[in-house]
Parts: C-alpha cells; sequence; structure tokens
C-alpha cells in the first residue's frame, strides 16, 4: 500500500532567451540553473518544484538573465498534457543521480589509492580529499528534491571511507550479525515510493523467503518518520539499507542469514545494476536490468512494479537453482 501520497504537483516553469554572444555568459546562465538544481523540460524552459525558496532562486535568475540582456519570464503551473509530473521527477532523480555517481566513482578511487598506500601521510591526504567529498555530496542533497536513488550508494561508501582512515581503529565496520528469524517476522517493512530494482528485489527477498505475509508500504523519500514496529529498507537511515559498497539487497540476506547461492548470484545482478560499478560482471544483468527498466516504465505503481518483478526474480531464481544443479 502507499500512503502519504503528495497532492497535485505544482511546478514553477523558466522561460528564457538568451543573447548569442558573449559566450560566457550562456555559460554563467547554464552553471546558475545546475547550481540550483533546475532541469530543463525543453531547450529554454527549466523547471523547479514550486515553493517559495525555489520561487526566490529562480527570480534572481531571472533579474540576472535581464540585466544581461535576455530575455526572461516566470510561471507556475501544472501538467496537464505531455510529460506527466512522474516523468519530471525522474528527470530530476537522473540528474542527481548522475551527480552521485560522479561522487561514487572518485570515492571509489579514493579508497583504491587508501588500499595501496598504507601511509600515514597518505591518509592525511586522504581525510583532506574525503571531507572535499563529504560537502559535494552536502551539495547536492540540497538540490536533491525528490530522493534520488543514488544517494544510498554514495553515503554508504563514504561512511566506509571514513571508517577506513579512523586511526588505531578495525579498518573495516564489523558486519551486523544475523537477525533472528522472529525479528523479521511480522514487522511492517517500509521503503520509498517510486521502487526500482534494489527495492523491488528486496520486496520479492521479503515476501519469498522471510515473512510471506510481510505488509510493506510505500512512503516520500524525505522526510518521513518511522513508527513503532517498522523496518525502513533501502532507506536513508534505514534500518537495512546501502552498507560500504553492498546494495540493499546484499545487507538484507545477510541480515537474514540466508546462505542460499542463487539467492547470491541474484544480489550479485542487483548490485551491478544498482550501483553500476561493474563489480561482478555476471552476463544476466544486462537483460535483467532491462526487464526491470520496462516494467517500471509500464507501471506507476509500487505493488503492480513489484508484482511483475516478483515474477522476473522468480525465473531468475529457478534459473541460478538448476544452473547450479
Amino acid at each position: 500500500m502507499s500512503e502519504g501520497q503528495s497532492e497535485e504537483q505544482r511546478w514553477l516553469l523558466l522561460i528564457h532567451q538568451l543573447p548569442s554572444k558573449p559566450a560566457y555568459f550562456r555559460v554563467k546562465i547554464w552553471r546558475r540553473l545546475q547550481g540550483i538544481g533546475a532541469v530543463a523540460v525543453k531547450s529554454t524552459v527549466y523547471a523547479l518544484p514550486a515553493n517559495a525558496e525555489m520561487q526566490e532562486d529562480f527570480e534572481w535568475l531571472l533579474k540576472e538573465i535581464v540585466a544581461g540582456g535576455g530575455e526572461a519570464m516566470l510561471c507556475e503551473a501544472r501538467l496537464v498534457d505531455g510529460l506527466s509530473d512522474a516523468q519530471v521527477r525522474a528527470l530530476f532523480d537522473a540528474a542527481r543521480d548522475a551527480d552521485y555517481a560522479e561522487i561514487a566513482n572518485d570515492a571509489r578511487d579514493l579508497a583504491a589509492g587508501i588500499r595501496a598506500e598504507a601511509m600515514s601521510e597518505r591518509h592525511a591526504e586522504a581525510r583532506s580529499q574525503l571531507g572535499h567529498l563529504r560537502k559535494r555530496l552536502a551539495e547536492v542533497v540540497t538540490i536533491d528534491f525528490f530522493g534520488a536513488s543514488g544517494r544510498l550508494a554514495v553515503e554508504g561508501l563514504i561512511a566506509e571511507l571514513e571508517t577506513q582512515l579512523i586511526e588505531d581503529k578495525a579498518m573495516t565496520k564489523e558486519p551486523k550479525k544475523a537477525a533472528e528469524p522472529s525479528e523479521l517476522k511480522g514487522r511492517i517493512w517500509v521503503t520509498r515510493r517510486d521502487v526500482h530494482v534494489d527495492r523491488i528485489a528486496c520486496s520479492w527477498l521479503i515476501r519469498r523467503f522471510i515473512d510471506a505475509d510481510a505488509v510493506i508500504r510505500f512512503v516520500a523519500g524525505k522526510g518521513y518518520v518511522p513508527k513503532e514496529g517498522e523496518l525502513r529498507f533501502d532507506m536513508f537511515e534505514g534500518e537495512i539499507t546501502h552498507e560500504g559498497d553492498r546494495c540493499s539487497f546484499e545487507v538484507l540476506l545477510a541480515r537474514a542469514g540466508i546462505t542460499d547461492t542463487a539467492l547470491q548470484a541474484i544480489a550479485e545482478v542487483v548490485h551491478d545494476i544498482d550501483l553500476k560499478d561493474g563489480k561482478f560482471g555476471r552476463e544476466e544483468t544486462t537483460g535483467i536490468a532491462s526487464l526491470i527498466a520496462g516494467i517500471a516504465m509500464a507501471n506507476a505503481g509500487d505493488e503492480q512494479r513489484i508484482a511483475e518483478g516478483a515474477s522476473v526474480f522468480d525465473n531468475l531464481y529457478r534459473y541460478f537453482r538448476s544452473k547450479r544443479g
């Protein structure tokens, strides 16, 4: 079931035209738009969610465009036809996921450098680089209006780096112990709306191998306050979410104490689709990624996505079990 569905979305649209010269002014305005988190819905039309803060950002930018010899107008709108609200939100998520992916790649490079050079001088430099990564992450989070999924991966990687760089302590976090079966049954599971591969796979795992009668709720990615008895998965600050370079499905498998090799193979597929790091490189990954993307595009509702995704993972599970046999 879904709860906390937002009211009809309203958007701020900045419609503008810039002079052809000077070129630096066009670049300057483009950077301003990127900095406030606006996305292009048409070549000269940029959107932001409608609220007072976003309106002020656009108004300052409008004045700057006009002062530079361009033309601009600002309007508030609701989408009637053409692009849907969900499609525009997807544009914002895609833009932020690209930002998160860039930070994640830099975090992985930094982690590799630390492993290769275990010197205190290198660690001092790495701490400075880590602080810069944290700052970049915080800047992206401020313009991540709808809770793009890429943030989880970056936060997990940065948390792992911070643990590695703590002097005189273990280089990696001690993994959390597997939960008792009773701890995971009869719970209300909560995750973010607009589910994709990691959340679809986790939901399938929960209902297929942990609790067939599990209730799963889909809530806003930001600002949700958990209720007593709820378990959050694949959510910021969730009880079961990304840890280090492991996706939520991998973490959930370990927490449930499940060692089925077919499920471990599925975890590798989900990992590579979700984190896009090519860590396992299984031949099945590309096909499953396309199937899940098709399910997400064809189904707006989370329960429908999970129901159709369950069929994909059921078949994949049978495939890996027969392959093992």
